[in-house]
C-alpha cells in the first residue's frame, strides 16, 4: 500500500473522483451564489414546516441542513427517505423540497406526486431528468444546476443550495459569514489532504491506512451525527468498505455493550469519533472520552477527529472534507475504483425489470 504513488492512483481512479473531492469549496461557493439568484415565490417564504425528500447523496445535504439550523429555526426541517410522505405533510404552508441529483430517483418522484395531491408547496432541486420535467409540467419551482458527477460527489451543490435557501428564508441569519469561514478552512486543509501531499504529513492518508483490514464504526453527536452518516456512506460507496455509524449519546445506551462477540473478530473493528470541544454538548463530550477509553481497554482500534473552524458550518464541512479524502485513499489502498457503484446499478436494473 503506497498512497504516494500517483501513477497507481490515477490508474485506480479511472473517472477522476479526486477532482470532485478537491472541488468541494468551489462547489459550495458556486451553489451559494446560485441560490441567491434563483426564483423563490413569495408564497414559499413563510412555511410552517420544510420536508426534504431524497435518497443517498441527494438526501444527506438535507440531514446536514436540518442539523445545522436546528438551534435557530423556528420551524421543523424533516428529511424523508422513501416513497411515501408522512401524514403531516399537507397544504401550501408545507414546503416540500424534492431533491434528486439525476432527477430520476423513483422514491423522490413518488413523494413529489403525493405532495402535489396534498396541495403542498413544491421546490425541485436537480440537474434535470424526470424531476425537472415534472416541475415544468406542474408549474412549481425548479432550482436546476449543472454538474457532472456521481450524486455523492456533488455534496457542495446540494448542501450549498439548501443553506442558501434557508438563509433566504431567514432561518439562519449568520450563514453568509459562516460560509466564508468554512471556505477558508476547506481551502487551507485541502493543501494537507490532496494527493501530492505525502503520507508522512497527510492526515487523511494516515487515517485511511488505519482502516485497511478493519470495519469502521463512526460516532458523532449533535450536528456531527449526519457527518458520521456521511463518512459511513462515503466509505461504502467510494472504498467499497462495510461501515456503520452511531449517534451519540444513543450509542451509550446499546452499542457499547456489543464489544465482546464474536471475540475472534471484534479486534478487526475500528471506532472513529468525530468530536468538537466547542460544539459538543458537555455530557456528549464526556461520553466520547469515556467510550473511547472503554474501547481502547477492549483492544479495539480507536481514533478521533476534531474539526477546525470558528462556526458550526465550518467544523461540519471540515469533518466532511476529511472523511471524503479518507474514503478516497482507502479506495486506492484496496484497488477499488472510487466512482463505480456496480451493486446499485445492478439493483436498479433488476427493479426496472420487475416493474
Amino acid at each position: 500500500m503506497n498512497l504516494d504513488d500517483l501513477t497507481h492512483m490515477r490508474a485506480v481512479d479511472r473517472e477522476n473522483m479526486i477532482s470532485h473531492i478537491d472541488a468541494l469549496p468551489d462547489q459550495l461557493q458556486n451553489a451559494w451564489a446560485l441560490a441567491q439568484d434563483l426564483p423563490l415565490p413569495d408564497s414559499y417564504r413563510k412555511p410552517r414546516q420544510i420536508v426534504l425528500c431524497g435518497m443517498g447523496g441527494s438526501a444527506i445535504g438535507g440531514d446536514l441542513t436540518a442539523a445545522l439550523i436546528g438551534s435557530s429555526a423556528w420551524i421543523p426541517f424533516h428529511v424523508v427517505r422513501g416513497y411515501d410522505l408522512p401524514a403531516h405533510v399537507t397544504g401550501p404552508e408545507t414546503l416540500v423540497i424534492a431533491s434528486s441529483f439525476s432527477g430520476n430517483t423513483e422514491e423522490t418522484l413518488s413523494a413529489a406526486d403525493q405532495a402535489l395531491i396534498r396541495g403542498a408547496s413544491l421546490l425541485a432541486i436537480t440537474t434535470g431528468g424526470q424531476l425537472a420535467a415534472h416541475a415544468t409540467a406542474h408549474n412549481y419551482s425548479l432550482w436546476q444546476f449543472d454538474y457532472t458527477s456521481q450524486p455523492r460527489a456533488a455534496l457542495g451543490w446540494s448542501l450549498g443550495l439548501l443553506i442558501g435557501l434557508v438563509y433566504r428564508l431567514k432561518l439562519a441569519t449568520t450563514l453568509a459569514d459562516d460560509l466564508n469561514d468554512a471556505l477558508d478552512v476547506l481551502r487551507k486543509y485541502k493543501e494537507q489532504y490532496k494527493t501530492d501531499c505525502p503520507a508522512c504529513t497527510n492526515p487523511a492518508k494516515r487515517g485511511a491506512g488505519q482502516l485497511i483490514g478493519r470495519i469502521p464504526v463512526i460516532y458523532g453527536g449533535g450536528i456531527f451525527e449526519p457527518v458520521a452518516r456521511r463518512w459511513k456512506c462515503q466509505l461504502n460507496e467510494n472504498a467499497k468498505i462495510w461501515a456503520q455509524y452511531e449517534g451519540m449519546p444513543e450509542a451509550n445506551h446499546n452499542a457499547v455493550v456489543g464489544i465482546s462477540f464474536p471475540d475472534e473478530l471484534i479486534y478487526n473493528m475500528a471506532a472513529l469519533f468525530i468530536t468538537s470541544p466547542e460544539l459538543d454538548h458537555p455530557r456528549v463530550r464526556r461520553r466520547h472520552d469515556l467510550t473511547f477509553r472503554l474501547y481502547m481497554e477492549h483492544a479495539i482500534m480507536t481514533d478521533r477527529f476534531q474539526p477546525r473552524g470558528t462556526s458550526a458550518l465550518a467544523q461540519m464541512l471540515h469533518a466532511i472534507q476529511y472523511g471524503d479524502y479518507v474514503s478516497y485513499y482507502a479506495a486506492i489502498a484496496y484497488d477499488a475504483d472510487p466512482t463505480e457503484i456496480a451493486p446499485i446499478v445492478q439493483l436498479k436494473q433488476q427493479l426496472a425489470q420487475r416493474s
